[in-house]
């Protein structure tokens, strides 16, 4: 008998080589994508009331400004997931580069509302792009310290959140709204400018078939972090688009059963080829992952609700609320407490760090979302502006860290061939939250309904962490899978109803 020749997958050379310069790089770029999304976001709490006191626009104009955004990033989530799951992750976030920077610069010159509510929804088509960047990362990250990397990279919205909001203090009471929006497109053009350096996956180019191309980024990270590669062949867990029939060691043809679970992966890329919007939908409604994507959605839609309707609350409480004039709203304290609020997203961030490898995603999600509980539960009645700051920067601090850990558990338990498209529709229907919040948190604190606002917030937030406590799949330390079978076999077989 001949021997068998020594193979190894992407995971076995990640952890070979270790996170070292190249991976930093990478974290870099993928990071400046990450903190231009989140400028682009937090101006949402900065030029509602300054358009509504231009145009003189009613609360509910006001809020549709932040809820077309959102309608946006809906629709781009899903859009650049399957893009980059059919086309590579660089090809989607080099669009979604592209769409954010021009549409963002170009609405800085919006002549009146209708242009401007136009624009930033196409902006917020191209922030849609970011479940891309946290695929294209992860996907770079040896899998032993995953989450804490995964924690690391998501600082960088933080950072993106307190820079937009030091450059709103600077920038509006002197130069106004217009130059918030041009200056804050700048990152995104200065991921164009080194995109022709940046690599593909090697994950995704192994598991569509192209393992010649993903060793050679391999070795580029192999020599940049001077570090061997395993000996032997790089190979996917599946071949995905390849034709070859697997072989038994006698070199016997595969079994009817084989052929036909085969045929039925034939007929799945079929109908993604032909229709890849429908084909991988199927895919992540299909009996194997129905339950891990429709848990997902709640807690997307839940955490993505609550985290904006915070960040809402800050700019809706601290403009005063109801009973106060449009133009005694636009003020230095709206700067400041959004500004104290945003520097909550680091202790957020080093709290879910700490427990995230520790405990588990799951667990740090539910303790974080019943955190946020806790300190928004007291909004129910009014109190002075320390007091109220206090507790919006206490829950800004834990839902950070929710909505951080739950980006990190989506793209892990999914496969590489659905990978960015299963976040991308998660994140989506978090959108559809983002959509709802300003509704809630702009329009009932302005119709001086701020108790029943806080009580809504509190039961989403209940509901969704039950949610998250049924996940099916713990993935703290596990590998990442290419294929839906592969993550199916990785289940325990005394937990056969874990992806049902």
């Amino acid at each position: 008998m001949g021997e068998v020749a020594e193979t190894y997958i992407v995971d076995d050379a990640l952890i070979s080589l270790g996170f070292g310069k190249y991976q930093a790089l990478i974290l870099v770029y993928s990071g400046v994508a990450y903190a231009a999304e989140a400028m682009e976001v937090m101006i949402l709490s900065f030029i509602g009331s300054a358009v509504q006191s231009k145009w003189n626009l009613s609360a509910h104009e006001k809020s549709l400004i932040a809820s077309v955004v959102f309608a946006g990033m809906l629709v781009g989530a899903y859009s650049w997931g399957v893009v980059s799951d059919y086309f590579g992750r660089r090809q989607g976030f080099l669009f979604t580069a592209l769409v954010t920077s021009v549409v963002g610069f170009v609405s800085s010159f919006s002549p009146n509302y209708i242009s401007l509510v136009i624009l930033r929804f196409f902006v917020g088509i191209g922030l849609g792009g970011g479940p891309v960047l946290f695929s294209w990362f992860l996907e770079f990250v040896p899998a032993p310290n995953r989450g804490a990397w995964m924690v690391v990279f998501s600082f960088f919205w933080s950072i993106g959140t307190i820079l937009e909001a030091s450059l709103a203090w600077a920038v509006m009471p002197t130069l106004g709204w217009r130059w918030l929006l041009a200056l804050s497109s700048l990152p995104s053009f200065l991921l164009l400018v080194f995109y022709t350096i940046t690599p593909e996956s090697p994950r995704y180019l192994c598991s569509k078939g192209r393992k010649s191309d993903a060793l050679l980024v391999l070795q580029r990270m192999a020599r940049m972090n001077r570090k061997p590669l395993p000996s032997g062949e790089l190979v996917s867990d599946r071949n995905w688009g390849s034709d070859e029939l697997d072989e038994n060691a006698n070199g016997s043809a595969v079994t009817h059963a084989a052929h036909a679970s085969r045929a039925e992966t034939s007929f799945t890329k079929d109908v993604s080829s032909k229709v890849k919007c429908v084909g991988s939908l199927y895919k992540l409604l299909s009996r194997k992952l129905l339950r891990t994507t429709l848990l997902l959605w709640i807690g997307f839609f839940g955490n993505a609700f609550t985290y904006y309707g915070v960040i809402l609350l800050t700019s809706g409480l601290s403009d005063g609320g109801c009973g106060v004039t449009k133009k005694d709203k636009v003020g230095t304290r709206l700067y400041k407490d959004v500004f104290i609020t945003s520097l909550a997203e680091f202790p957020g961030l080093l709290l879910s760090a700490v427990i995230v490898d520790r405990i588990g995603r799951k667990f740090t999600v539910a303790l974080m979302l019943f955190g946020t509980f806790a300190f928004l539960i007291p909004l129910v009645s009014h109190y002075r502006e320390l007091t109220t700051t206090a507790l919006l920067f206490c829950a800004r601090i834990c839902i950070t860290g929710s909505i951080t850990t739950l980006s990190i558990y989506a793209p892990e338990v999914y496969p590489t061939s659905v990978r960015s498209t299963g976040y991308g529709t998660a994140n989506s229907v978090g959108k559809i939250g983002g959509i709802v919040s300003p509704i809630v948190a702009v329009g009932l604190i302005d119709g001086c309904h701020q108790t029943a606002a806080v009580l809504l917030f509190a039961g989403i937030i209940i509901a969704t962490a039950l949610g998250v406590l049924f996940f099916p799949i713990e993935t703290k330390g596990s590998s990442l899978k290419d294929s839906v079978d592969s993550l199916v076999a990785s289940v325990p077989e005394s937990k056969p109803a874990a992806l049902n």
